[in-house]
């Protein structure tokens, strides 16, 4: 790789970590290629980055952004995964990953600007995701409305059923 490349890759990562709310540091050893691809499809389709770098490149394009608390992890082999909006859905998608794998390891993470070690990744991938609390926000919105909404129609509908009642009496003396 010349000079112009490993720059090109240092900017790229760079803008990338940048943006990052969440990047988790891993160490993936004896890792197969069908293993991998399967990994980073998964990553891919929850819009999170999974990059393998050369740790100088990776520490140079760590400067300046939260990253760079984390740059001293950058050894040995090293993958880093990021993601621009959900930070726990790439500790979720690692540690389900990680359940039959020995040979992956996360190291360190940074999310939103914080370290954490191994365990408070797993921690972070036993919190609901995104999408999950937008879900319990949205029902604990909804639960109230529609018990206003029930309350405001039962005195109509009693009304009705009472009316309804009179009117089959009615009916049936004539």
């Amino acid at each position: 790789m010349n000079r112009t490349e490993k720059e090109e890759v240092i900017g790229e990562l760079h803008g990338l970590m940048a943006k990052a709310k969440a990047a988790i540091v891993a160490e993936p050893r004896g890792l197969d290629v069908a293993t991998v691809t399967e990994l980073r499809k998964k990553l891919r389709d929850a819009k999170i980055d999974y990059r393998i770098v050369k740790n100088t490149l990776a520490a140079r394009a760590a400067k300046g952004t939260s990253v760079e608390k984390v740059s001293d992890k950058f050894v040995g082999p090293t993958a880093i995964v990021m993601s621009y909006d959900d930070v726990v859905a790439p500790a979720k998608l690692l540690a389900e990953f990680m359940k039959d794998r020995e040979n992956f390891a996360i190291r360190t993470a940074v999310v939103e600007g914080n370290v954490i070690d191994a365990k408070g990744v797993q921690a972070l991938a036993k919190l609901p995701g995104i999408q999950e609390l937008r879900a319990q926000i949205l029902s604990a919105l909804n639960g109230p409305a529609t018990k206003l909404a029930r309350m405001i129609g039962t005195p109509g509908s009693q009304l009705a059923r009472v009316l309804g009642a009179r009117r089959e009496q009615l009916e049936k003396q004539g």
